[in-house]
């Protein structure tokens, strides 16, 4: 079989489980609850100790559980933790086992409101996720996109321009009573993968998050990077051309603007635009709606213009991960968010283009490229486990 035809089925069977049927929010929740009842029979491992937790079962547990709504909740003793994950669009919330990990259960709200009422907001999910598993919660890990400072203030934030400079940590912890640990997002779900996803077993890992922008986490000797300021893993807007085009922040030529989910699809509309993309606008409709999962979808049809821009983009990507590898030098990089939808192609492609782009490659180990694991629930998993880490 040609290499080609290997790439045409792993995305059409990406593609295709896009397309499948989602279970239900309720069962996912009732999945997980049961697997969390069951898990307390198990030995709980401190959060520095075996990783990742005891396996689960899925029947509903004779004891420690109660029925609530439908669901099985589990009735939980030990130190519970509250994760958010805030985007520009949602905030995440997972109500997480401090000793084991497990996550229990989730909440969403939008974030798209000024910072007082985005703090109640937080604020009810916390009393909520508590009442319903009759639990003290310990601590809250907040994990936000954008510059947020290690005081707790956002800083500056593009996709959360009503929370620029507003303190959300400590106004989070006065609503509550309870401590709060503030972080970038990227940077909270780069610790979750470290501890239980594609960076287990690593000491030096990379997380790269390719979505509307990129963002980056590292993990060094063990140590999560936060930075003087907690600002660290900013690395989307790192300039890979000082001629190239002006990004929205008003930078000539950063990382993102080449790399990120958003340029995929730009890159997709800019060739069916000049005619050599055909197929895109039947899949989309029009090229407006070319983003960078018509280009996956192209790809299951063999389309030779869309290899050739996943090509180029991996290529991108590549050339911004070398110059992190040659600052770090990591064991593993991960690629997380939306657009690793497009899986093993977009994988091989950063992995083989990477070897182009470092010096001495010949006698340099290889640095694997792998995909990330823990999907939308990094961030705020992430941020849960830091704050039972940094209490520690």
């Amino acid at each position: 079989m040609h290499p080609r035809d290997n790439e045409t089925q792993t995305v059409a069977s990406t593609v295709n489980t896009r397309r499948q049927a989602k279970p239900s929010a309720m069962h996912n929740v009732t999945t997980e609850l049961l697997g969390a009842a069951n898990a307390r029979r198990q030995p709980k491992p401190s959060l520095r100790q075996a990783w990742p937790p005891p396996s689960t079962g899925l029947a509903p547990a004779s004891t420690g559980a109660i029925p609530f709504a439908g669901l099985w909740l589990a009735i939980v003793s030990g130190p519970m933790l509250v994760g958010f994950d805030v985007g520009g669009t949602n905030a995440r919330a997972l109500l997480v086992d401090a000793d084991t990990g497990t996550i229990l259960d989730r909440d969403r709200a939008p974030s798209t409101v000024e910072g007082p009422e985005l703090v109640a907001t937080l604020a009810g999910m916390v009393k909520r996720l508590g009442r319903r598993h009759n639990c003290v919660i310990d601590a809250i890990g907040l994990g936000v996109a954008g510059l947020a400072h290690c005081s707790g203030v956002v800083r500056y934030s593009p996709n959360l321009p009503l929370l620029i400079e507003f303190p959300i940590g400590p106004e989070l912890s006065a609503a509550t009573g309870l401590r709060v640990v503030t972080m970038n997002d990227a940077t909270a779900a780069t610790w979750a993968e470290a501890r239980l996803g594609s960076g287990r077993g690593s000491d030096d890992f990379i997380l790269i998050t390719l979505g509307t922008g990129i963002g980056a986490g590292f993990v060094c000797g063990g140590h999560l990077i936060h930075g003087h300021n907690g600002f660290a893993g900013e690395a989307g807007h790192m300039i890979v051309d000082v001629d190239g085009p002006v990004h929205v922040t008003g930078a000539r030529g950063p990382w993102e603007y080449f790399a990120s989910g958003s340029r995929l699809g730009s890159l997709g509309r800019t060739e069916a635009a000049a005619g050599r993309f055909l197929v895109a606008p039947e899949i989309a409709g029009n090229i407006e709606n070319i983003d960078g999962y018509t280009v996956a979808e192209a790809l299951l049809q063999n389309d030779s213009t869309a290899r050739r821009i996943l090509d180029g983009f991996c290529g991108d990507v590549a050339l911004g991960i070398a110059n992190l590898v040659l600052i770090f030098d990591p064991q593993r990089v991960a690629l997380g968010g939306g657009l690793t939808d497009i899986g093993e192609p977009l994988r091989t492609g950063v992995q083989q283009r990477l070897a182009q782009w470092l010096p001495g490659v010949a006698h340099r180990p290889e640095v694997k490229v792998v995909m990330a694991e823990l999907g939308d629930d990094a961030g705020a998993l992430g941020a849960a486990l830091w704050a039972a880490h940094s209490a520690e």
